[in-house]
């Protein structure tokens, strides 16, 4: 037996150099990206399935809006859209800061941190109801501004009343999810979400009936509360089980410091999905002044209520992008960091494809799933393939908005959203549907230039980022010690940088 010691292994080889042949590179790059593949399928696939829950949930309420009549199905949908606009979309947006903080956290195995940030997310979503629910009080006094009749108004103030329940109970559930989603645990979220449509349909019989009107947007938060009362018990028995992550405390540890960390991130990623969301209702709201307004409208509706479907892929693909990239700088591994990027952008990408030719093949029966009308069916296979085209953009736009979260630097999207959204794509679909009188569809090739240009303006930033660097913050966001800002962290961050540019 031999007595030679082994020798030590050097840091450089601890990492993968290039293989020295064309068809060994192939195998070691196919090998590379189906395992990043297979990690982020498993955070996408429940994800999927939890926003087509959210899809169900929505057409289920619609439903039970129409069996009370006309008027309550129309102020039904006018307060739920008023809802989106002042309410969930702000929710949201403060949430989305959580996605960067913990899930680089995670990757660091700062549990400190993680607890800290849910707690304090939690706070800050409350504080926010405030705000919202005297907005939504008031609804009586700001829709009419907005030129809608006084019927549908008193309806929708109704509803609303009714559901403002449901802001305190997301001021919960959003913290959950991005709590869980950050540490790549998806499963409950869908499951969870599963369970409460299968009771939504039960609920609202017994509710309507009774209530009316109030009966659905009562159902609506109940459905919620027992998702957010699931996901509660199981992040308390996640946390119990593991009793290191429990006994790393940090609940209660929040100065100012941390929460102008906090706001400073929430600020922009507010501002970010704001701009998003808002966008298409502004879209809605041109397309009510178009000359033939009742038409356009029902054909947009049909058109939006496809896109919400394929929404539902892209949203989790750009969380399963954040995720990832947030964890691996968390864990100060640029390389994995900028493999994950890049292999999410090219699964977008075909993503995108996929989902433009599926709706291209759907053209042809949907618009008869929703309407009876000839001029509405045939204006829905016509505006399904310019929407097509917009989706082959607004896929890899989506996850590249994810990779930019992911890195901390939610305002990358905020200007691309700017430049391309508000500065490009509404005033060019103003132009070409009114001025050119393209209709609706001038405003739908005014979207897809403006999609177009700010998935340019995204993939600029990201194929700017110096991933080592973004590493090195990551370290000092996530507070992973003291040994980082020492000489020797030093000479560790510059070595990893060495053998990144080598592998990439």
């Amino acid at each position: 037996m031999s007595t030679t010691p082994r020798p030590i292994p050097k840091l450089e080889d601890n990492h993968q150099s290039l293989p020295p042949t064309v068809a060994s590179w192939t195998t070691y790059l196919v090998q590379d990206v189906t395992s990043e593949l297979r990690k982020q399928q498993g955070m996408a696939v429940p994800l999927v399935m939890m926003n087509l829950t959210w899809f169900i949930k929505q057409a289920i309420t619609v439903a039970f809006l129409g069996r009370l009549g006309e008027l309550q199905l129309a102020g039904g949908a006018l307060g739920f859209t008023f809802a989106n606009v002042t309410g969930y979309s702000i929710l949201t947006g403060l949430c989305g800061a959580m996605e960067p903080i913990c899930g680089q956290a995670y990757g660091a195995k700062n549990y400190r941190l993680l607890h800290r940030t849910l707690f304090m997310a939690t706070l800050l979503l409350l504080v926010a109801t405030l705000p919202i629910s005297i907005l939504w009080l008031n609804i009586s006094k700001v829709l009419p501004i907005f030129g809608q009749q006084e019927d549908m108004v008193a309806m929708a103030q109704r509803y609303l009343l009714y559901l403002l329940p449901d802001l305190m109970v997301n001021a919960f559930l959003c913290p959950l999810k991005a709590y869980l989603s950050a540490q790549g645990i998806t499963v409950p979220i869908m499951l969870s979400s599963t369970l409460a449509v299968v009771f939504h349909v039960p609920i609202n019989i017994l509710l309507i009936k009774a209530k009316g009107i109030e009966g659905v947007a009562i159902a609506v938060w109940i459905s919620d509360l027992l998702v957010m009362l699931l996901l509660a018990l199981y992040v308390l028995h996640m946390e119990l089980r593991g009793r290191e992550k429990w006994q790393k405390g940090g609940w209660w540890d929040q100065g100012i410091k941390e929460w102008f960390a906090l706001l400073s991130l929430c600020g922009t990623c507010c501002l970010t999905t704001c701009l998003e969301w808002w966008c298409y209702e502004i879209l809605v709201l041109l397309t009510g002044r178009l000359p033939n307004a009742k038409e356009a409208v029902g054909v947009l509706v049909i058109v939006i209520n496809f896109d919400y479907l394929l929404f539902s892929v892209m949203l989790s693909l750009s969380v399963s992008a954040s995720t990832r990239v947030s964890n691996e700088l968390g864990a100060n591994q640029p390389k994995n960091a900028y493999k994950s990027a890049y292999v999410s952008l090219i699964t977008a990408a075909f993503s995108g494809c996929l989902g433009a030719m599926v709706m291209v093949a759907a053209r042809g029966w949907w618009g008869s799933v929703f309407s009876h009308s000839k001029g509405v069916i045939r204006g829905v296979k016509k505006m399904m393939v310019l929407m097509a085209m917009i989706e082959v953009a607004n896929f890899p736009l989506t996850v590249s908005g994810g990779i930019v979260r992911g890195t901390a630097r939610p305002w990358l999207g905020t200007f691309a959203s700017l430049g391309g959204f508000y500065l490009l794509a509404l005033p060019l679909g103003s132009a070409l549907g009114f001025k050119a009188k393209l209709g609706l569809g001038g405003l739908f090739l005014g979207f897809l230039v403006g999609a177009s240009t700010c998935l340019l303006l995204l993939l600029v930033f990201i194929a700017r980022i110096d991933w080592v660097k973004e590493a090195g913050k990551a370290q000092v966001r996530a507070s992973t010690g003291e040994e980082f800002l020492s000489n020797e962290g030093s000479v560790k961050t510059l070595e990893k940088r060495e053998n990144f540019e080598v592998i990439t």
